[in-house]
């Protein structure tokens, strides 16, 4: 997850995502790991970037890690809930311990940042950028638990766009389509049979996405650029539905 971050972060153009940051040096952003990343045991220090070790489906963790996004910044009006974990099987190798591992971080993760968020935030507003998924909307087989997360985060960004909007709050989600990351190498997705159907069915270059695909669309919701949005989910997906 991507804690809070500056409009004057947001305005670099982040390449975000696991190490890549272009050269216009962003001031330093906190991001914390899920237990799962391979980041999970170290705090890590380069060009610019601060990482905090964070679980952020626990309520003391999450006020951590603002308490020390805020002694760098001094203030915070930028959200990013980015975390998240899943594990695509058949519907009835579903456990309680499954349900309660991705609900906890995919939707409680956001919720604990949001509340938190909202004691930090300035009297001028700020932004909220909720990671969904094309998922949500349209669920692959064997994804039926983390389509379900993917799509209380959309309901969750839909109503809080009318609760906090005469706070000056805006909340927008960003839904990516099929992109490489961390964790869709663990699970073997990336090179699979699979893989080469999901990328027939991206109309904008046939292949998977980035996170530098996904990053910058992030960055607009978060600047001054996007002031007069809230409510809405953008797919970044390359066309694909």
């Amino acid at each position: 997850m991507t804690p809070p971050f500056t409009r004057e972060t947001a305005r670099a153009k982040v390449k975000a995502a696991e190490n890549a940051w272009n050269s216009r040096d962003p001031e330093i952003v906190a991001q914390a790991y899920t237990e799962n990343s391979e980041w999970r045991n170290r705090v890590e220090f380069f060009k610019g970037r601060e990482a905090i070790k964070a679980d952020v489906s626990k309520a003391a963790d999450v006020k951590r890690m603002f308490e020390e996004t805020k002694k760098v910044f001094g203030s915070v009006d930028v959200l990013v809930n980015n975390a998240g974990v899943f594990q695509f099987e058949p519907f009835e190798a579903i456990t309680e311990k499954e349900f309660h591992r991705e609900f906890d971080t995919n939707v409680l993760g956001p919720i604990l940042a949001i509340q938190e968020a909202l004691k930090h935030f300035p009297a001028s507003g700020g932004s909220i950028i909720n990671i969904s998924s094309i998922a949500s909307k349209n669920p692959v087989p064997n994804s039926s638990l983390y389509s379900a997360t993917k799509g209380a985060i959309d309901t969750i960004t839909m109503a809080l766009a009318k609760e906090l909007g005469p706070r000056k709050i805006r909340v927008n989600a960003v839904a990516p389509g099929h992109t490489e990351t961390e964790g869709t190498r663990r699970i073997g997705l990336v090179g699979s049979e699979q893989a080469q159907q999901m990328v027939s069915a991206t109309p904008l270059g046939g292949r998977f996405g980035q996170p530098e695909d996904i990053a910058p669309v992030v960055v607009f919701l978060a600047s001054d650029d996007a002031a007069w949005l809230t409510g809405e989910r953008i797919s970044a997906s390359g066309g694909a539905r």
